[in-house]
């Protein structure tokens, strides 16, 4: 197995079958020039992360990106979201083979009620326990948001389109 495909790697093109297909929306919402992200106290190996995750059968992209916003942070996203990059992304590790279909869009809200807090997602895809987040927003410009090896599998791959939007 290759290495790098444990932690997740984006791909121009899918794999060689056999594979689980996912498909995902996140959002990346921003204050200026600050974006919010989480971490996960208890698995701080998994990195950076922006809310959102698997949608349900039947339901939207759009739909399921409010939807896991919601759950992820608590907090109802009232802004419009729009698209960003479709991104898909390749996992072959002990939690399965599968490919995430990511639809990524971006929001905006003109002010930040929370720096900083810790929110529960009760039902997580997976199943299993509550996952615990901890949730803050950091600067776009900042060594954090530059520097890829601190997010997730492809998580930063976005962040110049929306430094471009917001406008550098």
């Amino acid at each position: 197995m290759d290495q790098r495909y444990m932690n997740g790697v984006v791909l121009n093109a899918p794999p060689s079958p056999p594979f689980g297909l996912k498909h995902k929306a996140y959002v990346y919402l921003t204050c200026g020039t600050r974006l919010l992200v989480f971490s996960q106290p208890d698995e701080p190996e998994i990195g950076l992360q922006v809310p959102g995750g698997t949608i349900d059968p039947g339901e939207s992209y759009l739909h399921g990106a409010r939807r896991e916003f919601m759950e992820e942070t608590g907090l109802v996203l009232t802004s419009a979201l729009d698209p960003l990059i479709d991104q898909d992304v390749f996992f072959d590790n002990a939690a399965g083979r599968d490919l995430h279909r990511r639809r990524l869009y971006h929001g905006s809200t003109a002010r930040i009620e929370r720096e900083e807090w810790e929110h529960y997602e009760m039902s997580p895809s997976a199943g299993g326990d509550p996952i615990r987040f901890r949730l803050f927003w950091i600067d776009l410009h900042s060594d954090t948001a530059r520097n890829p090896s601190l997010f997730f599998a492809g998580f930063a791959e976005p962040l110049d389109i929306i430094r471009k939007r917001i406008g550098e």
